[in-house]
């Protein structure tokens, strides 16, 4: 067997309203409601599943645990502006922009936390 790319993942949140207004506003995600008021998410034709810390739904991983999370997003928005537009809200930039390497090579990139303190790494592709 081979998979062939990401679907979508779980992230276990303290607040998902508070996830939500994160988001859609800091990151411009769309949220979707499903399956009986679940929330998810949507980026691209993936999409992030928000679970509610204590009542997670099943089945889940061992250990669900708001804050545990690290993930790299992609934008086409100049790391420039993006660290511009994430300093308007007040929203700490804790490393960067530095060179990194995502899954398809070069990358530039800075650090800030959402709401749980998840660490997320805001990125731009960058030439080969």
């Amino acid at each position: 067997m081979q998979v062939l790319q990401l679907d979508h993942l779980v992230l276990t949140v303290k607040d998902i309203e508070m996830t939500k207004d994160f988001y859609r506003t800091i990151l411009g995600m769309k949220s979707i409601t499903f399956n009986q008021g679940r929330v998810a998410l949507v980026l691209g034709d993936m999409k992030i599943n928000l679970h509610q810390h204590g009542m997670e739904f099943e089945p889940k991983s061992c250990l669900p645990t708001p804050g545990s999370a690290d993930l790299c997003f992609l934008t086409d928005t100049p790391l420039h502006e993006a660290m511009v537009h994430v300093r308007r809200f007040n929203i700490v930039i804790e490393e960067g922009p530095v060179e990194r390497t995502g899954a398809t090579g070069p990358i530039c990139s800075f650090y800030i936390r959402d709401p749980d303190l998840n660490l997320l790494e805001i990125s731009n592709r960058l030439e080969l």
